[in-house]
């Protein structure tokens, strides 16, 4: 088995396991994968980590079987409505944002927004942590 790290061209990233990595190229060819957030066919592999694993750290190992993500859809629309609701939505002058409230310290305001894999990658060596949360579609 293997996972990969998977993005549509809607830029939503989520992850699947595969039998080996030819059965990942066969259904994507086929059409047969779909973005769980938004059903786009046009899927690739996203930049992925290794998962290593050793039986002395079970409580770390995923079970791939596990449906909670989509069972708690409302969970995570509930979670997208409380951050439209309480923080200030800055699009792609997030990272730009993020610098100033980080290095200025003037303001605390809670933002969100939208950054690349790169610009994440950027703040994160500047020592600015993000979280990112799945942007559930309420009408979906």
């Amino acid at each position: 088995m293997i996972k990969y790290n998977l993005k549509c061209h809607n830029e939503h990233e989520f992850e699947s396991w595969f039998s080996n990595s030819k059965e990942f190229d066969r259904l994507n060819k086929k059409n047969l994968l779909d973005c769980i957030y938004c059903s786009s066919k046009k899927i690739h592999k996203s930049i992925m980590s290794p998962m290593v694993s050793n039986s002395k750290n079970k409580k770390y190992q995923i079970d791939i079987n596990n449906n909670d993500f989509i069972k708690n859809k409302n969970k995570l629309i509930q979670l997208r409505e409380y951050v439209e609701k309480n923080f200030d939505y800055v699009g792609k002058d997030f990272c730009k944002q993020v610098r100033e409230i980080y290095y200025n310290k003037k303001s605390k305001k809670p933002i969100y927004g939208k950054a690349t894999y790169k610009e994440k990658e950027e703040l994160s060596k500047e020592g600015i942590d993000l979280f990112s949360i799945p942007w559930v579609n309420k009408d979906n």
